[in-house]
């Protein structure tokens, strides 16, 4: 047990919200908070242009159909997601009675950080200030910051190897301020 990962729920278009509080419930009323532990549609704020030439925001679902779970896979829990009212199925589960198959990380973290369930790190560096990276094969070697892209969180560091200045692309949290 202890085995916590984010599932994708397949749901009739259009049905997401009342799926989302028909499991909140069934959750609730069957004692599973210990294995279900968010359910999470993810939405993002649009900016529409009116006829009129004014301009509205609108909450939109980024995933039509879909209801993410984080939770752990037992029969049991396995049972009240599946046989909530308006779930069709997990995805990446071929029916049959087969548990279905986690999201993987690298796809699940930006979705989460889109939403706001994770916190983006901030670095308070600018272009051309020096820094130690702290991880990986460069670790205690100091650069200088080449570039900054915050979309991605990476970090461009001219670190010295054989006498050159290379560029190494990093994350936030892989350097430290000297």
């Amino acid at each position: 047990m202890g085995d916590k990962r984010w599932y994708v729920v397949q749901t009739y278009s259009g049905f997401e919200n009342s799926v989302k509080i028909n499991l909140e419930r069934r959750i609730e009323s069957m004692q599973m908070e210990d294995r279900i532990f968010q359910v999470m549609i993810p939405e993002e704020i649009r900016i529409e242009k009116k006829a009129d030439g004014t301009t509205k925001e609108k909450m939109v679902k980024i995933f039509p159909g879909y209801v993410f779970l984080e939770m752990e896979v037992t029969d049991d829990s396995w049972f009240v997601v599946r046989n909530t009212p308006g779930v069709t199925g997990f995805l990446g589960s071929s029916g049959g009675g087969t548990k279905p198959i986690p999201v993987p990380n690298e796809e699940i973290v930006p979705i989460l950080k889109k939403c706001g369930l994770i916190e983006l790190p901030t670095i308070n560096v600018v272009v051309g200030e020096k820094v130690r990276v702290i991880t990986g094969p460069f670790r205690d070697q100091i650069g200088s910051i080449d570039a900054i892209d915050s979309e991605k969180l990476e970090i461009t560091v001219l670190v010295d190897m054989f006498g050159r200045k290379t560029p190494v692309e990093l994350a936030f949290e892989d350097i430290e301020k000297i």
